[in-house]
């Protein structure tokens, strides 16, 4: 089977990845779910599509880059700002332009029937189910996609003066969202601009029968614009789409800082942008396999239909974390972990007050905070808090009055020479601890499980979803119920043994990378069964070649007949 793999750059590599910190990260490269996708399934040829830089390291002999766009360049020529659409096309394709533009602005603006509550207070960033705003965006999206097909790209159109009066007059229209009546002229400026990046994929050369044209199936490695060009092939082409996200975009997009340099109004129609384009790709998708639960229900909520959403949990190398699973015994049993990435979201004040609960109770009890390296400034800024509440929390503490003070909770990096990886992190304690306020699929307490600790975390997420049971679960934001967790496990090892020895055994049955290869392959097989395949002839052959052709074995590799489909005999 040939699949068209669309990424946003690498090796491959995907957003909404999982790090070896423990949490979802904007990209990784080599080692992530989509490389070992890849590099698993050897059987099926891959066809790679990167909406970002081309891959760095050698690639499978199955494995091939067709196209690669590069984000932080131009792959067609937008123009400036301003510019009239004039210069892009002639009378008759510019009327096109400017009645297709004006369905996807009114569609982007218009607020959704029921989209606000009983005060009028509620929006809902442009996912609802149902509504002819949706549908009105919809087609004026496939309209310049088809405007664009035929004039290879959309050459400066998408923001020039006459997208730019048509986003204004949307904004303004009877029905317009809430908010948005209030955007002037440098948001509608700044709109356009998104406007124009978002749908980037329209003006790419991947729609020939040299490229996805080709592809059996169609597997986007993220929602939003990276699986766009799944979506136009499958309007193309009929290509099947598959839509995999570890970590909900969307969902990034509107927990993201706003920023001070954006006005409410903006960020409004931003919101309405991504809610509109997610939910027609989720809306069109042949199957969408979210990580867990958690993000199905957002799936849901954008309007997808549950009978085409399987939950695929994502895959982890367990072979990394055996050895510091097999003895029970090592740690220090008086040490609680926490492994992740500094951000507000993750509550390390509210588990500095947990342990400073557990201290008073137990004195011997130690914290260890391992982070993952730290680049962005408000990150750093929040560490240097956490670490100036530790210090007021725990002063440093001394034998003697000849003995160097030392503090019973320590800040260390993540591949530093006292936490060079996740599994000698996790060992080193007794117990893992996530105290997060918001999270996705926790990562952190995977690694946890296969290296057979018990855990204590906050009830956010996919948190129970993943745990099942084998670790304690606590309300967020509450110290005291964290506290009382910790110091249960802390003072039961009998317990402690037990939860851990659980936990592996479900992270080693639900979490590991051929259970994540396995769900995949039979997708891949699901997929193309139902899927009609174009016949040399012109005509649509449902079962041309039959699922079971492309299993690996001697028998497999036969010619198939051209009119029936069936292998020779």
């Amino acid at each position: 089977m040939r699949i068209g793999l669309i990424t946003e750059g690498g090796v491959p590599r995907a957003v909404g990845d999982m790090s070896g910190a423990g949490d979802p990260v904007g990209v990784v490269g080599e080692g992530g779910w989509c490389d070992r996708l890849v590099r698993g399934l050897d059987q099926h040829r891959f066809d790679l599509y990167t909406l970002g830089a081309a891959p760095a390291s050698p690639l499978p002999p199955h494995a091939r880059l067709v196209r690669a766009a590069a984000t932080g360049e131009d792959p067609v020529d937008r123009g400036a700002p301003g510019r009239s659409l004039r210069r892009a096309f002639g009378r008759r394709d510019r009327g096109r332009f400017l009645a297709a533009f004006a369905a996807l602005a009114e569609g982007l603006c218009a607020e959704d029937p029921g989209a606000r509550g009983s005060e009028g207070a509620y929006d809902d960033g442009g996912t609802s189910p149902v509504g002819g705003a949706g549908e009105l965006f919809a087609a004026g999206l496939y309209a310049l996609a088809d405007l664009a097909r035929e004039r290879d790209g959309l050459p400066g159109a998408l923001r020039s003066d006459e997208a730019v009066r048509l986003l204004e007059a949307a904004c303004r229209a009877p029905g317009a969202r809430r908010g948005a009546a209030g955007a002037g002229l440098r948001d509608h400026l700044a709109l356009a601009e998104e406007l124009e990046r978002t749908l980037r994929p329209l003006s790419l050369d991947w729609y020939g029968e040299d490229a996805l044209g080709a592809a059996d199936l169609c597997h986007a490695a993220g929602g939003g614009p990276v699986a766009l060009p799944g979506l136009l092939a499958a309007r193309f082409h009929g290509t099947p789409l598959l839509v995999t996200e570890y970590g909900v975009r969307l969902r990034a997009h509107y927990l993201a800082p706003g920023g001070t340099e954006r006005s409410g109004a903006l960020r409004t129609l931003l919101a309405a942008l991504h809610g509109r384009l997610t939910a027609e790709i989720y809306r069109q998708a042949a199957l969408l396999t979210p990580g867990d639960t958690h993000a199905r229900r957002w799936y849901e909520r954008c309007g997808a239909d549950r009978a085409r959403i399987r939950t695929v949990h994502p895959g982890m190398p367990a072979e990394r974390f055996v050895e510091a699973g097999e003895d029970e015994e090592s740690g220090d049993p008086a040490t609680l972990v926490w492994v992740g990435r500094v951000e507000p979201a993750k509550d390390l004040i509210g588990l500095l007050h947990a342990f400073a609960e557990v201290r008073a109770r137990q004195p011997d009890a130690r914290l260890r905070i391992v982070a993952a390296p730290v680049r962005e400034p408000e990150a750093e800024a929040y560490l240097l808090h956490c670490k100036g509440l530790a210090a007021h929390l725990f002063p440093d503490e001394a034998a003697d009055p000849h003995a160097v003070g030392e503090n019973p909770v320590s800040f260390e990096e993540l591949g530093g020479p006292e936490a060079p990886t996740p599994e000698d992190v996790h060992a080193s304690g007794a117990v893992t601890v996530l105290s997060s306020v918001v999270e996705g699929f926790p990562t952190t307490l995977v690694e946890a499980m296969f290296c057979a600790r018990a855990t204590v975390s906050t009830d956010v997420g996919a948190v129970v979803e993943v745990i099942g049971g084998t670790g304690l679960v606590v309300p967020p934001r509450n110290p005291r119920a964290l506290a009382d967790a910790c110091l249960a496990l802390l003072r039961d090892p009998e317990r402690r043994h037990r939860l851990g020895a659980a936990a592996r055994a479900r992270a080693l049955e639900l979490f590991t990378v051929e259970q994540n290869l396995a769900a995949f392959r039979g997708i891949y097989l699901e997929l193309l069964s139902r899927a009609p395949v174009r016949h040399r002839a012109g005509a649509d052959v449902p079962f041309a070649h039959p699922a079971e052709a492309h299993v690996p074995g001697s028998w497999a590799h036969q010619a198939v007949t051209a009119g029936t489909g069936a292998p020779d005999a």
